[in-house]
């Protein structure tokens, strides 16, 4: 049987397919494929160059960013173990423990996959 996802609009499990379309009955959302398909792409996390991220990957810091409430900046080369996909925290979809600095949201922008 064809995997069916759940409707993006109210998260509905009962959508079908219909022709070129998939219908949600409790909503009436409707979305093709294709729309399916770049929902499903922009949800992935990339870091600067394009490279796809995932949860306890090694990145590398490419640019000195500011620590809120630190003394000295992160420095760039910083590289960092262990990452962790926190959702949307005021801009920041990275989680990690850097060393001397501890526990830190980044912004994905400023990461590079080692």
């Amino acid at each position: 049987m064809e995997n069916i996802p759940n409707c993006p609009k109210c998260n509905s499990a009962y959508t079908y397919h219909d022709g070129s379309a998939f219908i949600c009955p409790e909503c009436g959302n409707e979305w093709t494929a294709f729309e399916q398909q770049q929902a499903e792409e922009a949800a992935l996390i990339r870091d600067s160059v394009g490279n796809i991220l995932n949860p306890g990957d090694s990145v590398t810091i490419i640019k000195d960013l500011k620590v809120k409430g630190a003394t000295s900046d992160l420095k760039a080369g910083t590289k960092v173990k262990n990452i962790k996909f926190c959702g949307d925290v005021d801009g920041h979809d990275l989680e990690a423990k850097v060393e001397g600095f501890g526990s830190l949201y980044i912004r994905s922008q400023y990461v590079k996959k080692v």
